[in-house]
C-alpha cells in the first residue's frame, strides 16, 4: 500500500442549489482534500451510520455488512484507487479466513460500508494528486480537525456551514455530468466536467 494515502471523512456538503451532496475526505498525514459528488441516497446512508440512528428494518449498506457478516468475512479497508474520465473508482478489500478478496465498487458505498465497519480510508496518491486539492489560508479558516483517524462527529456532518465556508466558491463552481440523471442533475452544457463518484 505504498502508493495509497490514509484518509478521514471530513465533511459531508449538500448543495444549496441543486440535490448534489459533496463527500470531502482529507489526507490523514497531510493538508489536501478531496471532494467526491455522491447521490442523496447514498449520502444520507453514510449520515444514519454516522450518526448511529436505529432503523426498523435494515437498509441496502447494513444489508451488504449482514450478508459479509454471514460469510465470515470483515472489511479490512477501502481504496479510492482510480479516476478515469472523471469517474472515481473504489474497491472493498474483505477477508474471509484467510482470503483476501477484492470488490469493486463506487466509492459512495464503500464509504457507507467503511462507516459502518469503522474501517481505514485508502486513496491512491495518483488519484490524489489527479483532484485533490489545498485550501488557501488567505480565504479563511481551514475545516476543524476531527482528530486524527476518528470519524467527524455525526452533528458536524450536515447542514454546517461554519465547518466547510472555506470550500462555498469552489463547491459551487463544480457541476456534474451525469446523463443518466441517476444521483445528481446533468451538468449546464457551458461548464466542464468535474470527477463523480460513479
Amino acid at each position: 500500500m505504498s502508493n495509497l494515502l490514509p484518509v478521514v471523512i471530513d465533511s459531508l456538503r449538500v448543495s444549496l442549489t441543486n440535490a448534489a451532496r459533496v463527500i470531502v475526505l482529507r489526507e490523514e498525514q497531510g493538508e489536501r482534500f478531496l471532494p467526491i459528488w455522491i447521490g442523496p441516497f447514498e449520502a444520507e446512508s453514510i449520515t444514519i451510520a454516522l450518526q448511529e440512528i436505529e432503523l426498523a428494518r435494515p437498509q441496502t449498506h447494513d444489508l451488504m455488512k449482514n450478508i459479509i457478516a454471514a460469510l465470515k468475512g470483515r472489511l479490512l479497508r477501502i481504496e479510492i484507487s482510480d479516476l478515469r474520465e472523471d469517474v472515481f473508482f473504489a474497491t472493498l478489500v474483505v477477508e474471509v479466513g484467510d482470503d483476501l478478496i477484492e470488490i469493486d465498487s463506487r466509492p459512495s458505498d464503500a464509504i457507507a460500508l467503511a462507516v459502518r465497519y469503522q474501517s481505514p480510508i485508502w486513496v491512491s496518491a495518483e488519484v490524489m494528486d489527479m483532484a485533490g486539492f489545498l485550501v488557501d489560508p488567505d480565504l479563511g479558516e481551514a475545516p476543524v480537525d476531527n482528530g486524527g483517524t476518528e470519524m467527524t462527529e455525526p452533528d458536524e456532518i450536515l447542514d454546517s456551514e461554519d465547518r466547510l465556508s472555506v470550500f462555498e466558491d469552489f463547491l459551487e463552481d463544480l457541476h456534474l455530468d451525469k446523463p443518466d440523471g441517476e444521483d445528481t442533475p446533468p451538468e449546464p452544457p457551458d461548464q466542464p466536467d468535474e470527477p463523480t463518484d460513479s
